[in-house]
């Protein structure tokens, strides 16, 4: 996942003119034979001049990626690519997609894990990551809510509350330094 996020913070800030993505899921990640994430399908990416920082849109991306300003206003930044980001962490780390039967009506896969932090945080992990008989039990416990917190700080409800890819990208490189126990389970190498 760090891979994807140094890519978005490529896009967001290599250049005077920013990418943003605006359909990013895990379907549009692909990975290398040195399982390398590099993100795919810029179909509907939006590139903005210097001086621009948002647009508007009719073209949609995915729905249970996109940001509420961009399904709702059709209002495009790139901290829609952030909010998308903050889903797939969670989409990754839970095995459920936004878009899984039981989330319906006000509950949402963003809501489920926020009701569930940080003391449930073991009903949302996926099994396979994380089990009660795990080595190091304690420790990949708290970095899956490290990475949790990170993810629904990409996906605040408010763009203005949302952090930034070059703030993800320094997030997530503490917590692989941190835990580096859990870095080969967490694909958090680069």
């Amino acid at each position: 996942m760090i891979d994807v996020a140094c890519a978005l913070e490529y896009l967001h800030y290599g250049y005077s003119t920013y990418i943003v993505h605006c359909d990013l899921k895990p379907s549009n990640v692909l990975l290398d034979k040195d399982m390398v994430a590099h993100l795919s399908d810029f179909g509907i990416a939006k590139l903005f001049g210097e001086g621009e920082s948002n647009a508007h849109t009719t073209t949609m991306g995915t729905l249970g990626y996109i940001a509420p300003e961009y399904g709702l206003e059709g209002s495009v930044s790139i901290r829609c690519d952030v909010y998308s980001y903050g889903i797939m962490l969670m989409e990754v780390f839970t095995r459920m997609k936004p878009s899984s039967e039981i989330f319906s009506g006000e509950l949402s896969l963003r809501n489920w894990i926020n009701d569930s932090m940080p003391n449930a945080i073991t009903r949302i992990i996926d099994s396979n990551l994380l089990g009660p008989e795990e080595e190091d039990y304690t420790e990949k416990l708290k970095c899956f809510s490290s990475i949790m917190e990170l993810a629904l700080n990409c996906s605040m409800e408010s763009a203005n509350e949302r952090v930034n890819m070059k703030d993800v990208v320094v997030a997530l490189k503490k917590i692989r330094i941190s835990a580096p126990y859990v870095t080969e389970v967490l694909n958090l190498t680069s």
